[in-house]
């Protein structure tokens, strides 16, 4: 079982899960002190910020993975393109598949992975950046952004609440407090259960803009070819879905209410890919009408696929806006008003 299978199962509820999670509980506790400690010399100014060289906006999220920041730091990034800016988008540089989706879903954008965000903000500004969008950062204390936006999925409230390693939470929910806009996305959870969240935390942080993000699948695109085709092409086919992400089964049960028969190869978030994957895709591929790839694992699979098997698809996300997602573009052209070209 791979890492972040394990890990899933620990946050579950299953009754030799919980007895594990016990064990967990002094490591949780003092990850969550020294997380708490650490914000407090920020907003202390023990510790200082320093400010990049461009104005700057930052995403990121209070649990491990899933959230779907990503999808929602490339909607911002394209947003900014659309209005006529050169976004640099900022990784930590984990894992090599986030900067090539970025590189793919905004091509117009300068894409800089770097754990010293000060020298990738550098790098990018050199690379013709006029603006930073920061993927992944909500935890990045040490630099300043000129809005700060959390992102809390409506799924992953349902599971544990305790901090790493002993639950998914890198954060209490008071880190809220912090955020100029929280949005909660939905990916299976359902319109009600993420309104609900939205106005819990509406009550939690007075004045805090909260908007809701229906992370839907978009569209299906030759991994090859880029050829499109319909969503309604899935329903009542026989579908080999394959998923190195933080949840793989939210994806299965997304292509699952597109009427597909869907067998899941789930593989652990960032997953490298090695030839005997290739192999073992490329053999269950026979058994399928289709097989379906995220748009993270299509970056490591495009060029080594056998032109000889029929390509898979990629199934892209789009986010889908519910609730004040007129307001989130307005709180994005402010920060533009604010730095004149």
């Amino acid at each position: 079982m791979s890492g972040a299978r394990v890990a899933l199962w620990v946050w579950g509820s299953a009754p030799a899960a919980r007895v594990v999670r016990l064990a967990l509980m002094p490591l949780a506790v003092a990850y969550d002190a020294i997380v708490r400690v650490r914000a407090q010399a920020y907003r202390c100014g023990v510790l200082r910020a320093k400010r990049l060289f461009l104005p700057t906006v930052a995403v990121g999220n209070l649990s491990v993975g899933g959230t779907g920041k990503t999808p929602l730091a490339a909607w911002i990034a394209r947003r900014y393109v659309g209005w006529g800016r050169t976004p640099g988008i900022l990784l930590r540089g984990y894992g090599t598949d986030e900067p090539l989706v970025h590189r793919r879903l905004v091509p117009e954008g300068v894409v800089v992975a770097d754990p010293d965000r000060v020298a990738g903000a550098a790098q990018a500004r050199a690379a013709g950046a006029d603006i930073l969008v920061l993927d992944d950062a909500f935890q990045l204390l040490s630099v300043v952004r000129d809005l700060n936006i959390a992102v809390v999925s409506a799924e992953s409230v349902e599971g544990s609440r305790w901090p790493l390693p002993a639950g998914p939470w890198r954060e209490g929910w008071n880190a809220l407090a912090r955020a100029d806009v929280i949005v909660v996305t939905r990916k299976r959870a359902s319109p009600a259960a993420a309104d609900a969240l939205a106005r819990q935390l509406e009550q939690r942080g007075a004045g805090t803009l909260v908007c809701v993000a229906h992370l839907a699948l978009g569209q299906l695109e030759g991994m090859q070819s880029g050829t499109r085709h319909g969503l309604a092409v899935l329903a009542g086919r026989r579908v080999l879905a394959a998923a190195g992400i933080a949840d793989p089964d939210t994806f299965a049960m997304q292509l699952r209410s597109l009427g597909a028969i869907v067998q899941l190869q789930a593989y652990q978030d960032h997953h490298p890919y090695a030839e005997t994957d290739l192999t073992g895709l490329v053999r269950g591929s026979a058994g399928a009408d289709y097989v379906v790839v995220t748009e993270k694992d299509a970056v490591k699979l495009r060029g080594r696929w056998p032109g000889d098997v029929p390509e898979p698809l990629v199934a892209g996300l789009a986010v889908q806006w519910e609730r004040n997602g007129h307001m989130l573009e307005q709180a994005l052209d402010a920060v533009l008003r604010d730095s004149p070209r």
